[in-house]
């Protein structure tokens, strides 16, 4: 498992349907030691910090793999890191392996994996095309969030390591399916309300379907 690339930006204003929009999606791959802190990477900014970044969501992983999968989808779009707005490019970390909750290491900076990204309408905008977020979505190839646990340094092309976890075993590519293809899933629903480290916001979102279905 690697770190292949680190990916920042600065928010920007761009114009949406008539009207103006600003967005830290345009990340861009950098070079050097990068500072990480709880609240993400040195050089990075989110734009509208109520969906977007704090604790939970500090840093937007996305693995490499998936870059195939998605020029084989739209051939006519060159797919590289920093194009889904992560912040880290990974190899050997999927979302059907990794667990909410799990460790990550990374030089001397701790991570745990906290919850799938569900992408907004900037995703749209930065692939030029509203439709695609369903695409994203139904993809089931989401990355997922971090949350910074130990603050320090990491430089791209680092081996990641996964140091721990709950034991639990709620997969992201799960908790994906769960919001997006598998709504009713009643046995994953109650899964997912019982994990240990999943957000309070996600469990309080399955645990309403639950009493909907009662």
């Amino acid at each position: 498992m690697q770190l292949i690339s680190i990916n920042v930006s600065l928010a920007r204003e761009v114009h949406y349907q008539g009207r103006t929009v600003s967005t830290g999606i345009f990340k861009k791959p950098i070079t050097g030691a990068v500072q990480v802190s709880k609240l993400g990477l040195q050089g990075d900014q989110q734009a509208d910090l109520s969906v977007h970044g704090g604790i939970d969501k500090a840093v937007y992983l996305y693995p490499n793999e998936h870059f195939n999968f998605w020029s084989d989808q739209y051939p006519q779009r060159e797919f590289s890191a920093g194009l889904f707005g992560e912040n880290l490019t990974t190899i050997g970390l999927l979302e059907s392996e990794i667990n909410v909750g799990d460790i990550l290491r990374i030089g001397d900076v701790e991570f745990m994996v906290t919850i799938p990204r569900m992408p907004c309408f900037k995703l749209g905008i930065k692939m030029g095309d509203p439709g695609f977020i369903k695409a994203f979505l139904e993809a089931n190839r989401s990355g997922f969030y971090l949350k910074v646990l130990k603050e320090g340094i990491i430089e791209a092309d680092q081996p990641v390591a996964v140091t721990g976890g709950d034991g639990y075993g709620l997969k992201i590519a799960e908790v994906s399916r769960l919001y997006t293809l598998e709504k009713d899933n009643q046995t994953l629903l109650e899964k997912a309300v019982n994990a240990p480290n999943l957000t309070s916001k996600w469990k309080e979102f399955f645990q309403s379907r639950l009493l909907d279905k009662a």
